[in-house]
């Protein structure tokens, strides 16, 4: 295999990294990186990427997205969130339970060229048939002996639990799901993610069940009773929240991102650990594009960019103990994401149907993985050009 020869990028996000200014890094034929420094000669026979002043992070992780096609009504392709849109690691929150995620493994995250992790959903199930055959219609839906065996058995691909623990899925159960969710995941040492938004159970409800290290996905979400914006109390349950460990995910989807929430919540001291899509099919070409648009709305929002960029790299990977490439010292794997900020404005959408206007857009070109240098571009969803 060639070595890489990658011109004139400024590295962003890496913490063994701090020098201002561009550089260039060599990437040998073991898909380490060889050298750093500006001005690095040629080596013969060396494939060269000019980054042209492009930004250079650690490879993308988006740490909420549901892949597993073909085995629930509402996943898509990893192949359609993944390296093509600049993101390498990618994590399934909740989609298989523990009855399908044999088939998970084999047919999705074995075969994807990505690295996909995943969340075990707390009901036996998973999303088969998102919305219209809950996971959690009682609380017999969970088999915690089966659940705690497919864990063990599969370690080296399972990250953590996951519930939603809102209206439309747990019915008249309230609470008693996520305190269940909460023991297995203390069973099996894994952080438990939680999905909020419709109440019953409220959202500071499912707050005072978590522990440090647990997850919070949608947690900009606009719905009612579960709005930052519209309610000082649940707004003083989030900050101190995180002020005991507590960890907050973006999780946009279809209906759970509000840009007044989110700016509203940045404005309050509240900074994401994680910027993430919950990319399916019914949001992709809608409220959500991809990762890179996602990014770039918190970007608009207030949030710093090196927030932004730590949120969509190392931060979400962190939460889930995922010990990913991301230094950019001699020696270490190469795995990047070679990505530029335009200044074309791009018309979005968030959940809510609130339309706005962006003026910095986050613009995947290549993603390094070792020795391979594979293109990379936002989504363009299919009405955007017709």
């Amino acid at each position: 295999m060639p070595v890489i020869l990658i011109r004139n990028v400024v590295p962003v996000g890496f913490p063994d990294y701090a020098k201002a200014g561009a550089t260039d890094v060599l990437v040998g034929a073991d898909g380490r990186v060889a050298a750093i420094g500006p001005g690095l000669p040629v080596p013969d026979g060396a494939r060269q990427v000019d980054g042209r002043g492009a930004y250079l992070s650690p490879g993308w992780t988006d740490l909420h997205v549901h892949v597993w096609h073909g085995g629930t009504d509402l996943s898509i392709r990893p192949l359609a969130c993944g390296v093509a849109q600049g993101v390498t690691t990618l994590v399934d929150a909740g989609s298989a339970g523990e009855a399908s995620f044999a088939g998970f493994r084999e047919y999705v995250m074995d075969p994807a060229r990505e690295r996909v992790r995943a969340f075990l959903n707390i009901g036996s199930i998973g999303l088969v048939a998102c919305n219209r055959v809950s996971e959690l219609a009682t609380l017999r839906s969970i088999n915690v002996d089966r659940t705690l065996a497919t864990i063990e058995a599969n370690r080296d691909r399972i990250v953590g639990i996951k519930i939603r623990a809102s209206h439309v899925i747990l019915g008249d159960l309230g609470i008693e799901p996520v305190k269940l969710a909460r023991k297995v995941a203390r069973l099996a040492d894994l952080p438990l993610m939680a999905h909020v938004g419709e109440p019953p159970p409220h959202y500071g409800d499912v707050l005072r069940e978590l522990d440090p290290g647990d997850i919070i996905t949608h947690c900009f979400n606009g719905k009612t009773g579960s709005s930052l914006k519209d309610d000082p109390e649940l707004l003083a349950a989030v900050h101190d929240a995180v002020g005991r460990g507590i960890r907050l995910d973006i999780g946009h989807g279809g209906a759970s991102y509000s840009m007044e929430v989110a700016k509203f919540a940045l404005d309050q001291g509240l900074v994401p650990d994680s910027i993430s899509t919950d990319l399916h099919r019914g949001c992709q070409n809608k409220s959500v594009f991809d990762l890179a648009t996602t990014m770039s709305k918190l970007l608009a929002a207030g949030m710093p960019f090196e927030k932004v960029v730590e949120a969509a790299t190392l931060g979400p990977a962190q939460l889930v103990k995922l010990d990913l490439p991301g230094s950019l010292a001699v020696g270490a794997p190469a795995e990047f994401t070679l990505f530029e900020l335009s200044d074309e404005p791009l018309d979005v959408i968030d959940s809510n149907g609130l339309v706005a206007t962006l003026d910095r857009v986050f613009e995947p070109r290549q993603v390094i993985l070792g020795s391979e240098v594979i293109a990379a571009a936002r989504h363009i969803p299919p009405t955007a050009t017709s």
